[in-house]
């Protein structure tokens, strides 16, 4: 019985051996044929982690560069060529520089510059600080009636106030009606439509 036994289990593992070879005879046939394939995926793989690594170190420098303009600014605000390191780096964040240097120095020629800013929300920023700054009620309107404009109630507010010190009450209420009442505003908005009112 135990050579039955025996038996079975040679012819078992010449089975099995046999199937590992003709698994192995198959797959170097694959590999023959689809060689080539094989090699250009490879390599695509090599390239594509190869750009990927140099474009983020690429992005770091970039960033790096940025960041050692804005402390040198920070430093010496008036240095030209600083200014146009930063924006060669980051335009971006060079319009932001030129927003906090304008506003804090109330310049309104540089705001005018970032008007038309790609940064994100520099250009709203500078249409209503300019338009603040003069106290001009067409500017102000002009302004808030821009679609998404970020401070366009502030800006209707500031325009009630300027037409309540010149006695315009009835313009100033009707502007004033134009702020939702979900609005952060709205009370401000209710307070000064009661002034005035006799």
């Amino acid at each position: 019985m135990s050579l039955k036994t025996d038996l079975e289990m040679v012819k078992d593992e010449l089975t099995s051996e046999e199937k590992f070879f003709e698994k192995a005879v198959v797959t170097e046939k694959l590999v023959k044929k689809y060689k080539k394939v094989i090699i250009g995926g490879v390599i695509t793989i090599a390239l594509f982690i190869a750009t990927n690594t140099a474009y983020s170190a690429y992005k770091q420098n970039t960033i790096d560069a940025a960041n050692e303009a804005l402390n040198e600014l920070q430093r010496d605000a008036n240095n030209p060529a600083i200014s146009a390191k930063l924006k060669g780096s980051s335009p971006v964040l060079h319009d932001v520089w030129i927003y906090s240097q304008a506003v804090a120095n109330k310049d309104t020629a540089k705001l005018e510059t970032l008007k038309n800013s790609k940064a994100l929300l520099i250009g709203d920023l500078a249409s209503y600080e300019i338009a603040q700054s003069t106290q001009d009620l067409t500017k102000l309107a002009a302004y808030a009636k821009q679609p998404n404009a970020l401070y366009a109630d502030l800006a209707r507010i500031e325009s009630a106030i300027i037409l309540i010190k010149e006695k315009k009450l009835k313009e100033s209420h009707e502007l004033l009606s134009m702020i939702d009442g979900n609005s952060p505003l709205a009370k401000v908005a209710q307070t000064l439509m009661h002034y005035g009112v006799k």
